[in-house]
This record gives structure tokens, sequence and C-alpha cells, in this order.
């Protein structure tokens, strides 16, 4: 169990986050579509995982956003954004505001995500919803950042989750042989 505040108030989530270096932990989620996706959907792609209570405050609005700026040349990065909205509001939400990195998924249907990521929040008044987090994936599914926000109100560190997922390139061999001619 973490705790974090939300207006400087104490609340705890349900677990740790999984550790750097160690294999990201099986998932499944709702897309907009309804459709499923899962980790294994995601082998062999370097992912974001932007994790936050709900796209109904500014807060996790803006991150959205911002993610979705500083990923747009990270073609081989999926921005997965996640919450227990449910994937109608996700999908109303990165529409309109024309944000065609992010890729919304929700964890309504699956209540592991939350447990097994360490991030469902077990008292205070969001209870139930997701603690907002950031978790990247390298190609190999293997945890190479993470950080839960230490105050639910404020943005993530931006920089040090675009930074995790660009050091960790590894050019595909199309890419070798062009740097070299």
């Amino acid at each position: 169990m973490a705790t974090i505040t939300l207006n400087g108030n104490p609340i705890h989530t349900c677990g740790e986050l999984p550790a750097v270096g160690s294999a990201t932990p099986a998932f499944t989620l709702t897309r907009t579509d309804l459709r499923e996706t899962t980790s294994v959907d995601l082998e062999g792609k370097r992912v974001l995982l932007s994790i936050f209570p709900s796209l109904d405050t500014s807060t996790c609005a803006e991150s959205v956003r911002k993610f979705n700026a500083l990923t747009a040349d990270l073609s081989d990065t999926v921005l997965l954004c996640v919450s227990m909205d449910l994937p109608f509001a996700q999908d109303l939400f990165c529409g309109s505001k024309n944000l065609e990195r992010a890729t919304p998924a929700s964890a309504f249907r699956h209540p592991e995500f939350g447990v097994d990521f360490g991030v469902t929040l077990i008292d205070g008044p969001m209870r139930g919803l997701l603690a907002r987090a950031v978790v990247a994936l390298d190609e190999n599914g293997t945890v190479i950042h993470t950080e839960l926000v230490p105050e639910l109100t404020r943005e993530p560190d931006y920089d040090l989750a675009v930074h995790a997922i660009r050091s960790h390139h590894h050019p595909c061999p199309e890419d070798a042989l062009e740097s070299t001619e």
C-alpha cells in the first residue's frame, strides 16, 4: 500500500507500482469500441501507460493532452490512457480534443488492472478510482519507468516519462541500415 494525498489529505492505494526491471503485469482493458485490448496485443511495442482517476477532472484532461503532444513523434510507442471512465466518455473526450496519439482504455470491467498495478484507491472520496501514475514499458514488456504522483491533483513528470521511452529506443534493423549509409 502506498500513501498519497488528495488536496493534502492522506489517501491510500491498494499496493505498489510494478518495480522497474520487472515484467509488466498481464492486463486486459476495454477500448472505446468495447473490444478488449491486452498486454499481449502490445507485445513488441513501447507503451506509455498514463493512469488517472477520470477525464472529468482538469488535471487528468491536461495530462492526456500533454502526453498526446509530447509523444507525437514516437510512432512506435502506444500511449495508453487508462481510467475507470466508461469507454463512451473516453471516446467523446479524445475525439472532441483531436487527441490522435492517445489510446483510451477503460478499466471499468477490469478491476484487476488497478489491483495488479497497485493503483486502485482504497479510501477517501475517490475510492474505487485509479491513482495518477505513469508506467513506461519497453518493447519486451519490461517496466522501464514508474511514477506514482504523490498529490492526486498534480500532474506527472512528463519529461521523465518521455525520456524513459526515448532512452530505451531500440532501432529496428532498417533504421540501423539507414544510419550506416
